[in-house]
């Protein structure tokens, strides 16, 4: 019989360690209801946890029971913040929804997960009005604000069984004892935000909530601490916000929100006036702030790190940030399906050895897995490749927070005990991971395999590229070829012939996109990553010149 106390891991243990060793560390918002005023909601730890209490009390005397989905429309915040505890802490389910969906997508999700009441921020109170003629089964919907803003917003509202938080909250007592638990029970359910067909749900448990915390927290992953100052610009309605708000609690460090406004100008200021030392973000929203600052001329005083995923940020980017601005980048790369983070990229100790260009060449890969992911590459029939930094297969891997199966899915989806990815990566002999393509957007030209994310890392390196994307077109001798598709920086002028020429050197000869194309805007997925299905089917009958 073991000799060691036998004491579940609970979200809920979370936000009572941060109230009684980081009571009084902040938690900055950024509210929606300052319209474009630029209004900062502060509270603490000791706060939040007290109104956690509260939320659980009012959710229990709505009736929710354990297992309840409770769903959440709603940007980064600290009321968000205070459901991810309340919800889960009292054993309900935390359903965090992604309003960048399509309406039919939402109604699909909230009526799939069968959730029993919905909050949201007011600046989707359209959205809800849409969703609660669809949601058949939710009993309620719960505004997010105080009743003057609620009624101001949302002054002729029918949504049905309309409730206001702040209400709610006042009315219960913050005295409320975390139910203990088995740690297998779930604790929070997002969807993919996949291109094609319905989102799939994956249910997280408290357990692989904590184990991703513990490991996620660590000095080889996001390495966060009480010293740090974090703005997750990722939302906390996309994969829990890569589990940051749950590490930034075990840390107490102190959280700084942004609301809805995420264009670059916002976030400086608040990197700033809030004195934020790492972020965390896919590259669009980086491409936005860089912009910001080289046009106005601004620095970061501050800031000394960003976390980069979503998507794999371009060289270039990574190098004006740390060349331009003193801000290390560190790659990251995970999905809904592992919880979602599964490799990071720090150099080891032998790196720092190695010239500024050699590091570099590390720096840009998507890093090594974290305590608790295991990994590796197979061919088309399954066999594991070398991890030799040049073979390249399809990723598969398993873990302690990965999912197995999806939400209400009776089938596994694993491959003898592995999670496909989707993704074409390489991995080398030190473990550094690097994407080369999702399987579905890699270019089989001639019977090679050419990567379309290496093709968009040399484009958008060029001064006159805002945004470029690469798909394969057919083509009658080699199957397929590369398209390049580009978006200008404004004002600036680059010709097709200026852009190939631009490869020149860089890449193999045959990898050369065949054409070019300019056009005003890319299309992107809720979660801000290129939508290479829309584009195929944008160009779908397009004929490159080299097809005749």
């Amino acid at each position: 019989m073991s000799s060691m106390m036998q004491r579940p891991l609970l979200i809920s243990s979370l936000i009572e360690h941060a109230a009684r060793n980081h009571g009084t560390t902040e938690i900055i918002s950024r509210t929606v209801e300052g319209g474009a005023a630029f209004v900062l909601h502060r509270t603490t730890y000791g706060e939040a946890c007290k109104r956690a209490k509260r939320l659980a009390n009012a959710l229990t005397r709505l009736g929710v029971a354990n297992g309840d989905r409770i769903g959440a429309l709603a940007w980064n915040g600290y009321r968000h913040f205070e459901l991810y505890y309340g919800v889960s802490g009292m054993g309900a389910v935390m359903h965090t929804i992604n309003p960048r969906l399509f309406p039919e997508q939402l109604a699909y999700i909230a009526n799939h997960a069968e959730d029993k009441y919905i909050f949201f921020d007011l600046t989707f109170a359209p959205l809800i009005e849409a969703l609660a003629a669809k949601a058949h089964g939710v009993k309620g919907f719960i505004a997010m604000a105080d009743r003057a803003c609620l009624e101001k917003a949302i002054p002729d509202s029918n949504i049905r069984n309309l409730l206001c938080y702040e209400e709610l909250l006042a009315t219960e007592s913050c005295e409320y004892e975390w139910p203990q638990f088995d740690e297998l029970t779930p604790s929070s359910l997002c969807y993919t935000s996949g291109t094609t067909g319905n989102p799939k749900g994956v249910l997280y448990t408290h357990r692989s909530t904590m184990l991703h915390t513990i490991s996620g927290m660590s000095p080889e992953a996001l390495n966060i601490s009480a010293r740090d100052v974090m703005l997750p610009v990722v939302p906390m309605f996309h994969v829990n916000a890569w589990g940051i708000p749950y590490m930034c609690t075990a840390a107490g460090a102190k959280l700084v929100f942004p609301g809805a406004a995420l264009d670059g100008a916002s976030i400086h200021t608040l990197f700033e006036q809030e004195k934020v030392t790492v972020s965390a973000g896919v590259p669009t929203v980086w491409l936005g702030l860089l912009t910001h600052v080289k046009s106005n001329n601004l620095k970061f005083s501050t800031l000394k790190e960003t976390i980069i995923g979503g998507s794999a940020c371009p060289p270039a980017m990574i190098e004006s940030f740390e060349r331009d601005y003193g801000v290390r980048v560190v790659h990251a790369w995970g999905m809904t399906e592992m919880s979602p983070i599964g490799t990071v990229c720090r150099l080891m100790a032998k790196h720092f050895a190695l010239s500024p260009a050699e590091q570099f060449k590390v720096q840009i890969r998507q890093g090594r897995v974290l305590y608790g992911v295991e990994m590796k590459i197979v061919d088309g029939e399954g066999h594991e490749l070398p991890h030799d930094g040049k073979a390249f297969g399809d990723l598969m891997v398993r873990g302690q927070w990965i999912v197995d199966r999806y939400f209400r899915e009776e089938h596994s989806a694993l491959r003898d005990g592995w999670f496909p990815t989707g993704d074409v990566a390489n991995i080398d002999a030190d473990g550094y991971m690097q994407i080369t393509d999702r399987s579905k957007d890699v270019i089989k030209s001639g019977g090679e395999w050419i990567s379309s994310i290496d093709l968009e890392n040399i484009a958008v390196a060029h001064p006159a590229v805002q945004e470029a994307g690469v798909i394969g077109i057919a083509h009658p001798k080699w199957d397929e070829r590369p398209l390049l598709v580009v978006v200008k920086k404004k004002d600036a002028e680059v010709t097709r012939e200026e852009l190939l020429k631009f490869f020149d050197g860089k890449i193999a000869k045959w990898w050369m996109p065949d054409d070019v194309v300019f056009v005003d805007q890319l299309p992107h997925t809720a979660t801000g990553k290129l939508l290479k299905t829309k584009m195929r089917e944008d160009f779908k009958d397009y004929t490159l010149p080299t097809a005749s």
